[in-house]
């Protein structure tokens, strides 16, 4: 499997980025909890929390509820556009100043006004470079997330290893990096192409607490992933003849506990590197997961239920709706 190592450009981004999130089970705790004050009477409870979505004049139940609710609400303009509300600044990461991973770049919102942020990291396939998905780096981050896009160890690793190096990439993004204060560690996501997508499925199966995981056209021989606990987006490609749905992408995505969130999306006319170059439908289904399961909004609920159809970019959609993590 030969990967095409073009650098393609990293587009800038456009204007904002903050609080903390717990697990998705301590969110329906809480979520519980205010619904039971609000039916007695407690507004001033929920008011004291002081949460506010972003140009709210008020505090409201909907941001009392979910504090981490980053950027206006969302159309579908919005996230299929080349760029967010966010402005975005990026740094780079030596490879000889980390271990684990082979080093990166960082894409993250330059506004410290909103609090922390969720965060992503993506790996690149098999003989590819990070160069091969940085279009991704700026176009997450401009929707409000730190995107981490990293470089293996050697090109050659197999899914396995950059599992534990999207780990280790994590790891080293929430603990030590630069950008560790604009980061809320609870909420964390993993991308990947081609065996980087393979080690998505990975990754997501050794730290279950990972809120999102979408493989791009995937690879990996081992197609069954009963374990992952994650919200899952499996991404395949209808001309796809390295990791060819049938074999890959479909297997993983049946594979997937049937009480999972979970998600098959299989693009029209697409083969192994259309995640490799800016793609609108890529983009529209990733931020859409990225935001519903790692910030938790449900404003982006509308773009996944009901399921989207069959379309000119869309060969096949398969999914659980309603969502409930």
């Amino acid at each position: 499997m030969q990967h095409p190592n073009r650098a393609l450009p990293a587009a800038p981004v456009g204007p904002d980025p903050s609080p903390r999130r717990p697990n998705r089970l301590t969110n329906r705790l809480v979520r519980a909890g205010l619904a039971v004050l609000l039916a007695a009477g407690g507004l001033v409870a929920a008011q004291a929390t002081g949460a506010q979505a972003i140009g709210a004049p008020s505090v409201s139940a909907q941001a009392a509820t979910n504090p981490y609710e980053r950027g206006p609400a969302p159309t579908n303009a919005s996230i299929e556009a080349a760029t967010g509300s966010y402005a975005v600044s990026r740094t780079t990461v030596s490879a000889l100043s980390v271990s684990g991973f082979g080093g990166g770049t960082v894409y993250y919102p330059t506004s410290t006004a909103d609090g922390t942020f969720g965060a992503v990291a993506i790996a690149p396939g098999y003989t590819a470079y990070q160069s091969s998905i940085a279009w991704l780096g700026p176009r997450l981050a401009s929707q409000g997330f730190v995107v981490f896009t990293i470089d293996t160890l050697t090109t050659l690793d197999q899914p396995d290893s950059r599992g534990r190096q999207l780990l280790a990439a994590l790891d080293y993004l929430t603990q030590s990096s630069s950008v560790r204060a604009r980061i809320d560690s609870s909420r964390l996501g993993v991308m990947g192409h081609s065996m980087g997508g393979g080690g998505t499925l990975e990754a997501a199966k050794s730290r279950p607490s990972l809120q999102a995981a979408i493989p791009l056209t995937g690879w990996n021989l081992d197609t069954t992933w009963p374990e992952i606990k994650t919200p899952t987006l499996i991404v395949g490609a209808d001309g796809d003849t390295i990791a060819p749905v049938a074999t890959h992408s479909e297997p993983f995505y049946q594979s997937l506990p049937s009480t999972l969130d979970k998600a098959y999306l299989e693009l029209r006319g697409a083969t192994h590197f259309t995640p490799n170059s800016s793609n609108t439908t890529i983009a529209k289904y990733s931020i859409s997961w990225l935001k519903r399961f790692i910030d938790n909004d449900t404003r982006y609920e509308q773009f996944l239920c009901p399921l989207p159809q069959p379309s000119s970019a869309i060969a096949e959609y398969r999914g659980n709706c309603p969502h409930t993590s």
